[in-house]
C-alpha cells in the first residue's frame, strides 16, 4: 500500500471545483484483515511519533475536520488516534457556540483549546464553521452582534479568511503545525447513511430532524466549501480533500496524512550533555549498590 498525500492536497492559490475532486478512490485494501493490519500499523507510527514529539517539546500539531455530517469525522478520529497516549491529545467539538462565546470575537472560543507544544489537539469542527454554516445561514451571522452593517458580503468573508490566515501563520512562526482535513462526502452517500442511522437501533440518537433539513443546503454548503478551501490552503496550513464515501480507505489516507506531517518535523530525542551523562551514572552505581 503507498498513498501520496499530495494527491489529496489543495495547492496554494488552487480555485477547488469539489466536483473535479472524488468522494471514493480505488480500495488501498484487499480485504477487511488487510486494512485491519494496514491501520494497526499506521496507528503504530502514530503512537510513537507523538511520544517522540512529546519528549522533543518543540513542534504542537492541530488537526482540523470539518466535513458534511455523517462524512465520518468522528470515525476517523476515534480509529486513527486510538493508539496516542491520552496525555499527549485532547480533541475538542464544537457546535453551537454559547452566549458567552458570542460575547467575543470568531476566534476566541477555538483559540483557547490550542494545543501545547509536544501535544496533538484536534478540532472536530472549528471557526471554519464560522465561515461555512454561518454562510449558508445567514441569520445565525445576525445572532453575533457584529457592531457594523455587512455592506459587501465579498469584502466580509474575504476578511474571515484573512484573519483565519493570520492566525495560522502566527501559530506556524510559534510551532504549531497545523493539517486540515475536509471529509469529502457525496449526497448519495449521506442518504445511505441517514438510512442506516434509523435501521440501527444503537445509531438512532445520531440523527435528527435538523440533519434531514440541512440536506436541502447542499449546494449552497459546496459553493461555501469551494471558496473557503481556495481561499485558506496555504503552504504552512494545508487543507486535504479526503475522499470519504468508503470510511476505511479514509482512515488510512487521514492516517498517513498525519504521520507524514510528523516525519516532516524531523524530530529527535533530547541528547543527554555530558553532565547528565555522569549524572545517570551516580544513579546507576546507586542502584546497583
Amino acid at each position: 500500500m503507498k498513498i501520496h498525500a499530495d494527491e489529496f492536497r489543495v495547492r496554494e492559490g488552487d480555485n477547488v471545483c469539489l466536483e473535479n475532486w472524488p468522494t471514493i478512490v480505488d480500495p488501498l485494501y484487499k480485504s477487511r484483515t488487510q486494512y485491519e493490519k494496514f491501520l494497526r500499523a499506521h496507528v503504530e507510527e502514530l503512537s510513537s511519533l507523538q511520544q517522540l514529539q512529546y519528549a522533543s517539546n518543540r513542534y504542537a500539531v492541530l488537526l482540523i475536520f470539518q466535513a458534511m455530517d455523517a462524512a465520518g469525522k468522528d470515525g476517523a478520529i476515534r480509529h486513527v488516534m486510538s493508539g496516542v497516549n491520552p496525555q499527549g491529545c485532547q480533541v475538542f467539538s464544537f457546535q453551537h457556540p454559547s452566549a458567552a462565546e458570542l460575547q467575543h470575537d470568531f476566534l476566541w472560543r477555538t483559540t483557547r483549546n490550542l494545543p501545547e507544544r509536544g501535544r496533538i489537539g484536534i478540532f472536530n469542527r472549528s471557526y471554519y464553521e464560522e465561515v461555512l454554516i454561518v454562510r449558508v445561514h445567514p441569520h445565525i451571522l445576525r445572532g453575533e452582534g457584529i457592531p457594523d452593517p455587512i455592506d459587501d458580503e465579498n469584502i466580509f468573508w474575504q476578511s474571515r479568511y484573512r484573519s483565519i490566515m493570520d492566525l495560522e501563520a502566527h501559530l506556524h512562526c510559534n510551532g504549531t503545525r497545523i493539517v486540515k482535513f475536509f471529509l469529502h462526502l457525496s449526497k448519495e452517500e449521506q442518504r445511505k447513511r441517514f438510512l442506516a442511522r434509523i435501521d440501527e437501533p444503537e445509531k438512532n440518537w445520531k440523527l435528527s430532524l435538523a440533519d434531514i433539513e440541512e440536506r436541502k443546503y447542499w449546494s449552497q454548503y459546496m459553493s461555501a466549501y469551494e471558496e473557503c478551501l481556495s481561499a485558506t490552503s496555504t503552504s504552512n496550513a494545508p487543507w486535504y480533500i479526503v475522499p470519504a464515501d468508503d470510511k476505511e480507505n479514509t482512515r488510512l489516507i487521514v492516517s498517513q496524512i498525519i504521520i507524514d506531517t510528523f516525519k516532516g518535523l524531523k524530530m529527535n530525542y533530547p541528547q543527554a550533555s555530558a553532565e547528565r551523562k555522569i549524572e545517570l551514572l551516580s544513579f546507576r552505581k546507586k542502584l546497583e549498590e
